[in-house]
């Protein structure tokens, strides 16, 4: 397929610049990937679709503030990182602006001295490898020099950074959230677990490589960018055990997707384990683990649409999205959800 076949128009104002006060009152479109049947719904009525025995998998991962503003350490002009993914020990990928003249040896300071950094490789599209410096706990420093990198679409600063956490995120690892998972409040997972809904949790790092676009007409060219996850073995039982009983495996967002899309045996089947997934899924995948997605409203031409594309079917997708358009949902990280049965 071309990449124009996931174009669609989208009027700027119904990108959300900030999420709603109560999570889980966004809409919810639902829809059908068998008969393109469209139902519109508030999020919370997610419950009646989730049925006793059915495994809902999300995504754990926490954002960390991953973006710094710093200086030269030479000439004291100022910087931007963002760090992409750990690449070991203090050895992170990242993205520098302005960064062309940053070559190896090119060392930077950030906060009152507490964090630095220098530059020991340049890799692919021109990011970096740097190699961090501190006393302490890197993850206390950056707690105290970092700020939550939200996503470029969003141009408003928010007054509460854990809107753009869910509420249970907890491995720190993520330079973006995973977004389908916001609309959950503690009270909407504790009922769904009281109806008898298996709750499994996975973790996959999200990278800005999630907001990179396709610059290929042919999609089958994109290369995505690799993301750390782990499954362990209670989120396995509990996949295995829906498997085995006839029952749905829901995945909360196209990061928990195509984690178990990674894992899963050609019968559906996951093992606990850990590494590195670049997984891309277009139209024309086989899904082997995934029986119904929770998902938000993403941008043109993106992987993340192909996914859903792959997923329900090309056509019901663009028509989803165009009926969204005309009943004014609202798009991408803070907007609405979309749960595909």
């Amino acid at each position: 397929m071309k990449l124009k076949d996931f174009f669609y128009e989208l009027p700027p104002e119904l990108i959300a610049q900030e999420p709603l006060k109560d999570r889980q009152l966004s809409r919810l479109m639902v829809l059908d990937r068998k008969t393109g049947k469209i139902e519109h719904r508030i999020f919370k009525d997610i419950v009646d679709y989730i049925g006793t025995g059915d495994c809902l998998v999300l995504n754990d991962t926490r954002v960390i503030p991953a973006r710094l503003y710093g200086r030269r350490e030479d000439t004291g002009g100022k910087i931007e990182f963002v760090l992409i993914k750990k690449i070991e020990g203090d050895l992170w990928e990242v993205i520098l602006k302005p960064g062309k003249r940053a070559k190896k040896g090119t060392r930077f300071v950030f906060g009152n001295g507490e964090l630095k950094a220098e530059i020991v490789d340049i890799v692919e599209e021109g990011n970096r490898i740097a190699r961090f410096e501190y006393e302490g706990v890197f993850e206390q420093i950056l707690d105290k020099v970092g700020i939550i990198p939200l996503p470029p679409y969003i141009t408003r600063e928010l007054d509460d950074t854990e809107r753009y956490q869910t509420v249970y995120s907890r491995q720190k690892g993520s330079a973006a959230a995973p977004t389908a998972g916001l609309h959950f409040t503690r009270e909407l997972l504790e009922k769904l677990a009281s109806n008898g809904v298996e709750i499994a949790y996975l973790t996959l790092h999200v990278g800005l490589g999630t907001f990179r676009p396709v610059k290929v007409e042919n999609i089958t060219e994109h290369k995505m960018h690799s993301e750390y996850y782990v499954i362990g073995q209670d989120a396995c039982d509990k996949i295995n055990k829906a498997r085995e009983n006839g029952k749905r495996v829901i995945a909360v967002g196209t990061t928990s997707c195509r984690v178990l899309e990674t894992v899963s045996d050609e019968n559906g089947y996951v093992a606990p384990q850990e590494g590195w997934t670049d997984i891309f899924i277009y139209p024309g995948y086989k899904f082997k683990a995934v029986d119904a997605l929770i998902t938000n409203f993403h941008l043109p031409e993106s992987t993340l649409i192909m996914l859903v594309s792959a997923f329900a079917g090309h056509d019901n997708v663009m028509n989803a999205y165009k009926t969204a358009v005309e009943n004014k949902y609202r798009f991408f990280s803070f907007g609405d959800a979309m749960f595909i049965k």
